[in-house]
């Protein structure tokens, strides 16, 4: 086996290999700077990835060992020369000098490493690999620094970056300010390859607060005594959290509009917003023929908004906002991933929007934070009413949160909002036809609703 085909194999098992599904025509290896030498040594790759028509980039680094220790077992990609070949972001000897090279704004051929000016870098403190991301890869070092690995690289200005830097410089309370980056140049252009963070200790995602919150309310449905308890009255209520989540995204809002300016989308500019609404659900409809039953009542929205006559303020979003996207720490909600949807061109993703695109974001992954624990579920239709007044409920908190932190009231923009959901629901059917059928009925379940 080839080197190159050793590193194929390998690669398409990754979680966060984008190209699951199609076949891999070839894969080359375009540029190959060595980061450490000896016994382990660490190369860092960049390899390009062919599926015929179109070519992805992907980051490697690439740990060697004569011997490899049974806590490496489960990173190894093949053997070479007599060397075990691994994933060396899964060392922690080879990651602290990494860490270190960053702290020391160090330069290795092709790849620079940047820490941002007063940072707080500790260069003496073991990584260890998160295992939840889907498409990168994140290490802990210690308990005072994050750094996330881009796998799937794209050349120009990393927005994640970007605004994260942006931010830090007005004294956000809710970003995990960046201590430093890694990039090297693709196609010309500046590419960033890894971020250095502020992590963030004693701190829980809002997926999991949202869904532990979920399971309550659904296990005090199974007792005769409290059937029927409302999601105000069930033991950890989330409308709370929610209230200050969405006063949180406000401000983050309002900090994005401050760092990088604002516009108008006029009235010709909406109406062209809903054309492309149109064209992703006929496209949705083509391939997803039970979403027919839902067109009218879809288009109807969209309609609506193509019929808005006030402009639409615009400014930078975060993009990809989920529960996922946010964690609760000792201080307050924090915002991450401002990267934006990786699939979108990066022009889409700086581009302005309105910030209520973030708001159906939010608001969409509430209506999953109830609806993924029927999935499955025997008691499914007795607490499909239980589901939505949860969701009812934090998407109410979470809008009245946002509109007193000065955001664009949803109340007062509720056509634009409704449309928002809607094409982010229409995005959904398509996904989880395509990634995860078992949980199509949860954009269906949520259309039947609207």
């Amino acid at each position: 086996m080839t080197f190159e085909n050793m590193l194929a194999t390998w690669l398409v098992n990754q979680r966060w290999f984008a190209g699951k599904g199609r076949l891999v025509h070839d894969l080359a290896v375009v540029a190959d700077t060595e980061l450490i030498s000896g016994d382990p040594s660490l190369r860092h790759l960049i390899v390009c990835v062919s599926h015929g028509a179109t070519v992805d980039s992907y980051q490697l680094l690439l740990g060697s060992r004569s011997q490899l220790p049974g806590e490496l077992r489960h990173a190894r990609i093949g053997a070479e020369n007599g060397m075990q070949l691994y994933d060396g972001l899964h060392d922690t000897e080879l990651t602290r000098p990494v860490l270190s090279a960053i702290a020391t704004d160090a330069t290795i051929g092709p790849i620079r490493f940047c820490r941002i000016p007063g940072a707080p870098i500790e260069t003496d403190l073991d990584s260890l690999v998160l295992t939840a991301e889907q498409s990168n890869t994140s290490l802990v070092f210690g308990e005072s620094a994050i750094m996330k690995v881009f796998r799937r690289l794209a050349p120009g200005p990393n927005p994640d970056l970007e605004v994260a830097a942006a931010l830090a410089r007005l004294g956000s309370q809710h970003i995990a300010e960046p201590f430093g980056w890694i990039e090297t140049r693709m196609e010309g252009a500046t590419t960033v390859l890894a971020i250095v963070s502020r992590y963030l200790k004693a701190a829980s995602d809002g997926w999991s607060l949202a869904a532990t919150s979920v399971r309550d309310l659904y296990a005090s449905q199974g007792t005769s005594a409290r059937h029927g308890t409302s999601a105000s009255h069930a033991g950890g209520d989330f409308a709370g959290e929610a209230e200050r989540l969405g006063m949180a995204t406000a401000e983050v809002h309002a900090d994005l509009a401050d760092a990088f300016g604002t516009d108008e989308l006029q009235p010709d500019a909406i109406r062209e917003m809903a054309e492309q609404m149109f064209r992703r659900l006929d496209m949705a409809t083509a391939a997803v023929p039970e979403l027919a039953r839902y067109a009218d009542m879809i288009g109807a929205g969209y309609s609506d908004l193509a019929k808005l006559t006030e402009p639409v303020p615009v400014q930078r979003v975060h993009g990809d906002y989920h529960l996922g996207q946010v964690m609760r720490t000792l201080t307050g909600w924090v915002v991450l991933d401002f990267e934006g949807e990786p699939a979108t061109p990066l022009a889409q993703r700086r581009a302005r929007s309105t910030p209520l695109r973030d708001v159906a974001g939010m608001l969409r992954s509430f209506d999953y934070a109830a609806r993924h624990q029927l999935v499955n579920h025997r008691e499914a239709l007795r607490l499909a009413a239980v589901a939505s007044d949860w969701v009812r409920r934090n998407s109410e908190a979470f809008c009245a949160g946002y509109a007193a932190a000065g955001g664009l009231d949803p109340q007062r923009n509720s056509v634009l909002l409704r449309a928002l959901q809607l094409d982010k629901a229409v995005y959904e059917v398509m996904y989880e036809a395509r990634n995860r059928p078992s949980w199509l009925s949860i954009p269906f379940d949520s259309l039947a609703e609207f």
